[in-house]
């Protein structure tokens, strides 16, 4: 393990000061958002299954949006769209803010401004992740894309430690307000980064959008080492992350409890993710990457396992911080991976890809969970969904030289990319 000064030495620099403070503050505001919104469903439907479909609907768009906004990405000003995006994401949370202040809210309601902000997001997640390599020197790139992680979920935990109380005594509408201030500020932050116009566009437009997307796409599909991963994680996402989508039946049900709790179990998620992502990012090396990348999601399959089969919430809590742990181990791993193996004029559509995979998959698993639940309580379903992530895990270690050998060997020739 290396020391922790390779981190240190990346947010030296003015622009990852600047970058990483405006995440912080718009990631805090967005667990403060989903624990709001999450807990509104709820609410107003006492129904996991309602609760799986507004995550859905805030992360599914990403199946359709994300490998269209990677394109854009990679042609367009990714200064600029990250900026729109982030203001349009503002204002979407302050008028659910109103509505919900006014008392007008409904599901149905509900539903649409989470679509819109799930289009919004997947806008904003590549123009942003694409300028990380134009925001450090090459060397602390790695350093710079674990902190992105961890950013991310030291957000996890303060988000929850403020949302929780926020909502047993003011309600929702507060916590969701502070996102739509939180992602402002990140837009009039945003022009403050100083980034040479080569890592602000990827390329000049050379087709179609459509035809750059499906070039994207194929390139992809056709990375002996980007694919094999990237359609591991996806997998992996499905089956496990939905747990974490659809948190408020399992306080309730499993263990009885509720607004406070579902902050502490969330909170509990962000403390393992952050103590194991500076682990992690302490390794100041890529050899090995992708192996924790597969063992972190037997990791993560094991404490889902022990997370749904207690009633007791001492025992849950510990879980949570180790799911949050082994989630953040893959996470990292996985995302450095892609970072440092992709094409740098295809880095915004392989991040797309990355964005859809984090937002769309643990969506479609929280709906699966939901209705799952509905019918056959939230236990059995969850166990089943472990146990397919265990076969998984065996179809990666499978095949875990030959994938290594591609994303931490020498770049693969011009062939390959």
């Amino acid at each position: 393990m290396a020391s922790l000064s390779t981190l240190t030495r990346a947010l030296s620099h003015r622009n990852a000061k600047i970058f990483f403070g405006a995440s912080l503050t718009a990631w805090t505001g967005l667990w403060m958002h989903r624990i709001a919104i999450s807990w509104l469903a709820w609410e107003l439907t006492g129904s996991a299954f309602w609760v799986g479909v507004v995550a859905f609907c805030d992360l599914a768009p990403a199946v359709i949006v994300s490998p269209l906004a990677g394109a854009v990405a990679d042609r367009a000003d990714r200064l600029r769209m990250t900026m729109f995006s982030q203001a349009a994401i503002g204002v979407n949370a302050a008028l659910i803010a109103a509505l919900v202040a006014t008392g007008n809210m409904t599901i149905g309601v509900l539903l649409v401004f989470e679509v819109v902000g799930g289009v919004l997001s997947s806008f904003a997640q590549p123009a942003r992740q694409s300028l990380m390599p134009g925001l450090v020197p090459t060397a602390d790139l790695p350093a710079a894309v674990a902190l992105n992680s961890l950013t991310f979920n030291v957000a996890r935990f303060i988000g929850p430690a403020l949302a929780g109380p926020i909502i047993a005594v003011a309600g929702v509408w507060p916590a969701v307000a502070c996102n739509a201030l939180a992602y402002l500020f990140a837009t009039a932050t945003t022009p403050m980064l100083v980034v040479e116009a080569s890592a602000r566009r990827g390329h000049a437009a050379t087709a179609s959008l459509f035809a750059e997307m499906i070039d994207g796409l194929r390139y992809v599909a056709r990375h002996p080492g980007l694919g094999p991963i990237l359609g591991f994680a996806a997998v992996s996402a499905l089956l496990l992350r939905g747990v974490q989508e659809i948190l408020p039946p399992y306080v309730e049900r499993v263990f009885g409890r509720g607004a406070e709790s579902l902050a502490v179990l969330t909170a509990a998620f962000g403390v393992g993710a952050l103590v194991a992502g500076l682990a992690v990012a302490a390794r100041g090396k890529l050899a090995g990457t992708t192996r924790l990348a597969v063992l972190a999601v037997g990791a993560l399959a094991l404490s889902t396992a022990g997370f749904v089969a207690t009633d007791w919430f001492v025992v849950g809590v510990a879980c949570a911080m180790l799911m949050g742990a082994a989630g953040s181990v893959h996470g990292i791993s996985a995302q450095t991976l892609a970072q440092s193996a992709s094409d740098p004029a295809m880095r915004g559509r392989v991040l797309s890809l990355w964005g859809l995979i984090t937002r769309a998959c643990p969506a479609m698993g929280a709906l699966l969970l939901g209705a799952g639940g509905e019918m056959f309580g939230l236990r059995w379903p969850t166990l089943v969904a472990v146990v397919l992530s265990l076969l998984v895990v065996a179809w990666g270690m499978a095949r875990l030289d030959r994938i290594a050998a591609v994303l931490e060997g020498p770049p693969p020739d011009h062939a390959n990319r």
